[in-house]
């Protein structure tokens, strides 16, 4: 026999936005009593953002001794490298037809502006991103680059 579940394990996601999303409209239907709240959020939003890029300072360090103990630790180095090369070659070739090609003709489609032009003023978090291979890391590089360069509304944002 197979022993079945009845609860699914993990954080109930849906329901913490429809939470947000209904808690948002009920602060916006307040007014004025509303806005002090709205303005604790935004400003507990940007300190949570300089605690990331400050922990961000910190990440690669971390990282390179992570990669440079499980180097240490390895028998056959070379099959390990021609392994890793082959991966990153397939990786690097993948990521580059869907987002440089692909990608770019979507939103070309969808907008009909150069793409390009809008993927340079984001420079900043795709080197970001490489380094740390965290999409959460790269988040508010992400969102002040959008919002400068790429003239995006905050709201959207």
């Amino acid at each position: 026999q197979i022993p079945v579940g009845t609860e699914a394990e993990g954080m109930n996601i849906l329901g913490l936005v429809l939470f947000a999303l209904v808690l948002g409209v009920a602060l916006k239907k307040l007014g004025q009593e509303g806005e002090d709240l709205i303005r604790f959020f935004n400003s507990f939003n940007e300190a949570t953002m300089v605690l990331v890029s400050w922990i961000m300072w910190y990440v690669p360090i971390g990282i390179m001794f992570l990669v440079g103990s499980k180097i240490v630790e390895m028998e056959d180095i070379v099959l390990l490298v021609t392994s890793l090369g082959k991966y990153i070659f397939a990786s690097i070739l993948g990521h580059f037809i869907h987002g440089g090609i692909i990608l770019p003709l979507i939103y070309f489609a969808s907008t009909r502006q150069n793409p390009y032009r809008f993927l340079l003023g984001l420079i900043t978090p795709f080197a970001t991103a490489f380094a740390t291979c965290s999409s959460s890391a790269t988040l508010p590089s992400m969102i002040k680059c959008i919002e400068e360069n790429n003239g995006v509304d905050k709201r959207i944002s």
